[in-house]
């Protein structure tokens, strides 16, 4: 079972950020304490993915728990707003291969019906975690200080530690003949992820969105996405196989779900506890508590689509099902202004919930589905449920 802390990494800044900010200062880079997280995790998803097919499993993913447990210290005893969004960088780094791993070892270690069963309360955990994270991040810091919204990852991870290491028994890959690290593959499409979100986050706020700042970045994304196409073809062990996205038409699909639900569930729990404490008045443990009935939507929808799987061998309903949720949620969510109460806005988010408990859960199933075992890491790290 993964620790929850790699999504709560990103949830429970959101409730912490103005606190922060007060304190460190930096409110012009605020933005990248976010945004050097998830860029990170961005870029190091598919590498982790990858590395848990070329190497022993059970160690690529304690690894990374340990560099992400290293991390969230640094960030949490950061001397200045810059070193903390270096420290968060560091963090990312390490979250990206908690997703993958996680359902990557489920996607290994069960046969193709079985994996619903477990998946759901997987994809709760990590659920609990994105959506708590505000929840202990406002408390956390209320009563103890932002500093302790990254230490309080530190026991949960020990833990998350200490059970893979004794419990979990992984089996050896297949032979593959040397392990071949596509280097160039990475440096690629970390090239690309950046430049396009660069382009994102200074589009509308440092430069205007037809600067020809921001026309670079997108022009330099799209050229480095094709060069990263293109080396994947040729490399012996590429970081993203073609063959699984080419292999099955419901791989594709799944990506796409995915990254909708994922999209909407981080714009969700970063931004919303935002406009609770600003718009709202809300404390920061209050932001948190309001994210309460979406994160009982998702836990519920989670389990019931996991369960369904598991009894009726058919999926296609549920993720249809749940991006429809995640259509209306976001439509109501667009509607608030300062008058909207928080009953509401609570509502909302709990809509937006349910939509993504059935479409997170469906899609990852779907994906690993469509692939081999040879393939497992790199379509979890491909389309990842974080």
């Amino acid at each position: 079972m993964p620790s929850p802390a790699s999504p709560a990494g990103t949830a429970e800044v959101g409730t912490a950020m103005p606190t922060v900010v007060a304190d460190l200062g930096g409110l012009d880079h605020m933005a990248w304490v976010v945004t050097g997280y998830t860029l990170a995790t961005a870029c190091s998803t598919p590498v982790w993915g990858k590395l848990g097919d070329l190497f022993p499993r059970k160690t690529v993913f304690l690894t990374s728990i340990g560099l992400f447990l290293a991390a969230s210290v640094l960030c949490g005893a950061a001397p200045s707003m810059n070193w903390l969004i270096a420290f968060r960088v560091l963090q990312g780094l390490g979250a990206g291969g908690l997703a993958a791993g996680a359902f990557a070892l489920i996607g290994v270690l069960l046969p193709p019906r079985e994996r619903g069963r477990y998946q759901g309360p997987v994809a709760a955990v990590m659920a609990v975690g994105q959506l708590g994270g505000p929840l202990v991040g406002g408390f956390v810091t209320a009563h103890l200080g932002w500093r302790w919204a990254f230490y309080v990852n530190v026991p949960v991870g020990l833990v998350c530690v200490a059970w893979c290491w004794v419990t979990l028994r992984v089996p050896a890959p297949g032979p593959r003949g040397r392990a071949v690290v596509d280097w160039r593959g990475i440096a690629l499409l970390t090239g690309a992820v950046s430049a396009f979100a660069m382009a994102a986050t200074w589009a509308g706020s440092v430069y205007a969105w037809g600067a020809w700042q921001i026309v670079s970045l997108a022009v330099l994304a799209l050229a480095l996405l094709a060069a990263f196409v293109a080396s994947e073809r040729r490399a012996p062990e590429p970081l993203m196989p073609l063959r699984i996205y080419q292999g099955h038409r419901n791989f594709p699909l799944a990506a796409v779900l995915l990254t909708v639900s994922g999209v909407s569930l981080f714009g969700a729990t970063l931004y919303l506890p935002l406009y609770q404490q600003v718009v709202q008045s809300a404390s920061a443990a209050d932001s948190g508590l309001l994210l309460l009935p979406m994160m009982i939507a998702t836990l519920v929808t989670s389990n019931i689509a996991g369960k369904v799987m598991t009894a009726t061998g058919r999926y296609k309903v549920l993720p249809v099902l749940g991006s429809a949720l995640l259509v209306v949620g976001r439509g109501l969510l667009s509607t608030m202004d300062t008058g909207t109460s928080r009953f509401a806005t609570s509502a909302y988010m709990a809509v937006v919930g349910a939509g993504t408990g059935f479409t997170l859960q469906m899609a990852n199933t779907i994906a690993q589905n469509a692939v081999d075992l040879r393939d497992m890491g790199a379509a979890s790290g491909a389309a990842p449920a974080e």
